[in-house]
């Protein structure tokens, strides 16, 4: 099929796929971009690109600037996000974290996995200009998500190649089978400069009913405020938090008793 056709199919997988792919452009929040930019991020022509994203502003999913003619994410992706974030029971999470993180004095999240990324989807790194998506294998948050891999979601074999980030980031898969091994023993996580210098994280997760991770709970901060004498007392916060949201967090339907 040619790259012309494969736009044009009503319904064909590969323009889905690539229409798909232009919102995923914009995953960096960095500036509004031109369809020349959407072109050269993915491999396609300018008018196939222009194509794409005029479909896209046509459905609401992308806007555009009427000055400079570049696209940014439209009203569709904010109405689908925020359902999402309301029948996922995240807005009854805030609080929580909000407490946890005053209790710690250290910065508290809550993320949900997206392929090859763990994304912050509520906490105190959730602000304007701060990218919220992460690595799995780097990540305190990303190890949860992997040791608890809900059904039909890719582990370790999946991510390869492993980047590194700095000298102490896991770049074999081997050792990261051996990592999220120590993960499920221990129940929780840790990264502790493997993402970044300076930076120490502890997660646990979130279970649903079939005990997969339906997210991962991080409380972060530097090895000054999380000593290896604090661990466990860190631990302890987290763990409570993360307990508290599995019965917030469930649906109406999870809260029914069974029929008898």
């Amino acid at each position: 099929m040619t790259e012309a056709a494969a736009v044009r199919a009503p319904g064909g997988a590969q323009a889905v796929q690539r229409a798909l792919d232009v919102l995923h452009c914009f995953h960096d929040n960095g500036p509004d971009v031109s369809a020349s930019d959407l072109a050269r991020r993915l491999g396609l022509s300018v008018s196939t690109a222009h194509r794409l994203a005029r479909t896209l502003l046509g459905a609401g999913f992308l806007e555009q600037d009427a000055r400079t003619s570049r696209y940014r994410l439209g009203p569709a992706v904010t109405e689908l996000g925020r359902l999402s974030y309301h029948r996922r029971g995240l807005h009854l999470a805030a609080p929580e974290l909000t407490d946890l993180a005053e209790r710690t004095g250290a910065t508290a999240d809550l993320a949900l996995r997206s392929g090859p990324h763990a994304v912050i989807v509520a906490g105190g790194s959730v602000a304007p200009k701060v990218g919220l998506r992460r690595p799995l294998h780097s990540t305190a948050l990303g190890k949860v998500l992997l040791a608890w891999a809900r059904p039909g979601e890719g582990g370790p074999s999946s991510l390869s190649p492993l980047p590194a980030f700095t000298d102490r980031t896991i770049v074999e898969p081997a050792a990261l089978e051996a990592e999220l091994a120590k993960v499920r023993s221990d129940a929780y996580a840790l990264n502790d400069g493997e993402s970044a210098h300076g930076v120490r994280t502890l997660a646990v997760p979130v279970l649903d009913g079939a005990g997969h991770a339906r997210f991962a709970l991080a409380v972060r901060a530097t090895p000054t405020v999380i000593t290896d004498a604090r661990t466990d007392w860190f631990l302890a916060q987290a763990r409570s938090c993360a307990r508290a949201l599995e019965v917030l967090m469930l649906s109406p339907a999870e809260r029914r008793p069974p029929a008898p």
